[in-house]
């Protein structure tokens, strides 16, 4: 069974664990060998690896980061830290952005694994079919905003209809692949594989429908294993409205 959390309590337990004590411009390219440039679906894990039920969902999320037409992303919670294993890879913002879209579309609770793609429709990150359809209806409405990469590391937000609270710029930094030996918790001794996961979402600009222009150092932020991607989402937590992979300037 997937594992949720009451919002009240989660809020309880965040508070008690975490108090303070080429040349020329163009469309951004995939970091990854082979991928083609385009706008991505945005497919986000919500996943922890103190989740017994978490692991297919891991598996599934890996296969999606091989495709060129999804950009898959790994978001690990904290909010299961106390119940025997602290993830390694979990950090409080990925809790809050999870927070942040169970408050936009009303639900009651937050779970693992939570998936949400394009920022619309969320799933148990394990049930593939509903995943893959939810991915198929993704594509069949395209993005209305245009994100290009420029030769001198520009990321260029197209003028365009903006929505009536306009949309945030997200930077977000990620590496391709990360194992974890889990000693303790609900998956003791398994050795289990992430992909895609985040290291952390940082909020660029507003975007209200003038063009904008934000600089990104991509040599500091993609490498090996590493990888980066801009979004542009309605209220920051609603419908992804651009999404573009980052790669480093040809040399």
């Amino acid at each position: 069974m997937s594992r949720r959390l009451r919002l009240p309590l989660l809020a309880a337990l965040a508070a008690l664990l975490f108090a303070p004590s080429g040349p020329g411009s163009g469309a951004a390219r995939a970091a990854e060998p082979g991928t083609p440039p385009g706008e991505p679906v945005v497919v986000e894990l919500f996943t922890s690896q103190g989740c017994s039920s978490c692991p297919p969902a891991d598996e599934l999320l890996g296969e999606l980061a091989m495709r060129g037409d999804v950009l898959a992303l790994s978001l690990h919670v904290d909010y299961w830290d106390y119940i025997g294993w602290k993830d390694t890879f979990a950090s409080p913002p990925m809790s809050e952005r999870q927070r942040a879209y169970a408050r936009t579309t009303s639900a009651r609770m937050v779970y693992t694994p939570q998936v949400v793609v394009d920022g619309t429709e969320e799933m148990i990150g394990s049930r593939r079919p509903a995943v893959l359809r939810a991915i198929e209806a993704a594509q069949a409405q395209p993005k209305p905003v245009a994100i290009t990469l420029t030769a001198d590391e520009q990321v260029q937000i197209a003028a365009g209809d903006a929505p009536p609270d306009g949309a945030v710029v997200w930077l977000v930094a990620y590496d391709h692949h990360r194992t974890a030996d889990i000693a303790r918790g609900e998956n003791a001794g398994r050795r289990i594989s992430y992909y895609n996961v985040v290291r952390s979402f940082e909020r660029l600009g507003h975007w209200t429908g003038e063009a904008l222009s934000f600089p990104v150092d991509c040599d500091s932020l993609i490498g090996p294993n590493r990888g980066a991607a801009i979004l542009v989402q309605e209220g920051g937590y609603g419908p992804i409205l651009g999404a573009t992979r980052l790669q480093p300037k040809p040399r």
